[in-house]
């Protein structure tokens, strides 16, 4: 006979009912439940409590280790671009207006001397060509490509060789005698105005913009980081309290070792960095803005002096409309009312120059500039009176001539202002100097002692955990 196969169970013991179904499946834990189930277990214990402070303050330390080493690197990095290349481009960029601003003036000079022409005053020329193309070159090698101030080089490079070539039409034709020659002159000084200075001064104040952007990632605290270590100190002092509770024992040196080391990379970066910051903005507040009011000044005379020369080079063929004292239009000779403007900017920077100048070799020199421009104004006008009367010749002399001229007045200044620009940059370098050295070694030695620091709780912590077995 066959065997009878099992008959299902139904939900009312008879074969018609429905069967019973399945529970469903207890839904599977993830691996981070299961972790926090255990530590919640782990918890209940001391030395579970033990395993996981050890672990909290070892993390806590390290971070603050981290977390010291990455903001300070910042720092120092940016440091490091203002002492060596954001305040150097900038005053590299000075230069290089500087360079192209005197080229033009002693061209100028040059076109007047006509045949007379010396050979000091076109190697003066070259020279000045030589040093704005070098300039440029420097310029070029430092600039972001794609970058503004890559375009503003890429633009100056372009109008050299142009400018240059115009002077030498003026020149040539000047010492042929053919009128058109101070055609050429103004021509290659309307390049230079309206084109070469404007992007050389643009390029200027990029730079100055790029050294105030390293100096505000230089100087501000690194909150960040003070934040994690004045929490590490306190769970360190808390451990300790802990411990003092429950084993009546006045050290643990492991963790007295750990609140050692980080209290000493928190002295070191409070310290370091107040440091470091008081040389810098003493830097930038007895070093930028001297020099960048220097730089202003040294411009303004140069512009003054090309101005002074076009205005006989042009013998009055170049005038402006302007409102006198009395609110009347009148028509005044333009390159002699543009000198007047630029010695009323140099006389303006050389008394701001006095009021920063924090010391006498800093001060003298302003003082000097400030009397070789007293006399530069009087001279100019004894020239402009002789002209007016009809005496070119004798204008001509009191300008460019040997000896009681206004160029000699000219070169005072632009040496007086040279002098004060070497004084200054020098007081920037010692003091930016001293703020970059104030942070060296910091980010290597925060991360260094943050290691031994974490190493020290955690024995720490591991000499109780060994009281338990």
């Amino acid at each position: 006979m066959p065997a009878i196969p099992p008959q299902p169970t139904y939900s009312n013991g008879s074969p018609g009912g429905s069967p019973t179904p399945a529970p469903p499946p207890e839904p599977r834990r993830t691996a981070f439940a299961e972790g926090v189930d255990r530590l919640r277990a782990a918890a209940t214990t001391e030395p579970g409590r033990l395993r996981i402070i050890g672990a909290f303050l070892a993390a806590l330390v390290v971070a603050f280790g981290a977390v010291t080493a990455w903001q300070m690197t910042d720092r120092a990095a940016a440091a490091d671009d203002v002492l060596n290349k954001s305040q150097p481009l900038s005053s590299a960029a000075a230069d290089i207006y500087r360079s192209l601003a005197d080229a033009n003036t002693t061209a100028s000079a040059n076109f007047l001397a006509g045949g007379q022409e010396s050979a000091a005053s076109r190697d003066r020329y070259e020279k000045d060509i030589d040093r704005a193309a070098a300039g440029l070159v420097k310029a070029a090698a430092n600039s972001d490509p794609g970058s503004a101030a890559a375009a503003t080089v890429s633009e100056l490079n372009r109008l050299l060789p142009q400018y240059k070539g115009y002077v030498e039409r003026a020149r040539t034709n000047n010492r042929q005698g053919f009128p058109v020659g101070g055609a050429w002159l103004r021509f290659a000084n309307e390049t230079m105005q309206n084109d070469m200075l404007p992007a050389a001064e643009d390029l200027y104040k990029k730079e100055n913009q790029r050294l105030r952007a390293d100096y505000a990632d230089a100087t501000p605290y690194p909150w960040a980081a003070i934040g994690l270590g004045v929490l590490a100190l306190a769970a360190l002092g808390w451990a300790q309290h802990r411990n003092y509770q429950r084993t009546n024992r006045l050290m643990n040196h492991g963790l007295v070792a750990a609140t050692a080391t980080a209290t000493v990379v928190m002295l070191w970066l409070v310290v370091g960095h107040s440091v470091a910051r008081a040389g810098l903005n003493d830097s930038y507040d007895h070093g930028v803005r001297s020099l960048n009011v220097l730089h202003d000044a040294r411009i303004a005379s140069l512009k003054a002096r090309g101005n002074e020369n076009l205005t006989l080079v042009a013998r009055g063929a170049e005038t402006k409309t302007v409102k006198d004292a009395k609110g009347v239009e009148v028509s005044v000779d333009a390159y002699d009312y543009d000198f007047d403007t630029d010695m009323k900017t140099l006389g303006k920077g050389l008394a701001q120059a006095a009021k920063l100048a924090d010391d006498d070799s800093g001060e003298k020199p302003v003082t000097a500039a400030e009397g070789n421009m007293t006399v530069w104004k009087e001279r100019h006008a004894a020239a402009r009176q002789q002209d007016e009367f009809g005496n070119y010749d004798e204008a001509l002399d009191l300008v460019i001539g040997a000896k009681g001229a206004t160029g000699e007045c000219f070169d005072s200044v632009d040496d007086n202002l040279a002098r004060a620009i070497g004084h200054e940059e020098a007081e920037f370098e010692q003091a930016a100097g001293d703020g970059r050295g104030a942070m060296t070694g910091l980010p290597v030695g925060a991360a260094v002692l943050a290691v031994l620091g974490a190493a020290g709780a955690v024995l720490g912590i591991g000499r109780r955990l060994s009281e338990y077995r």
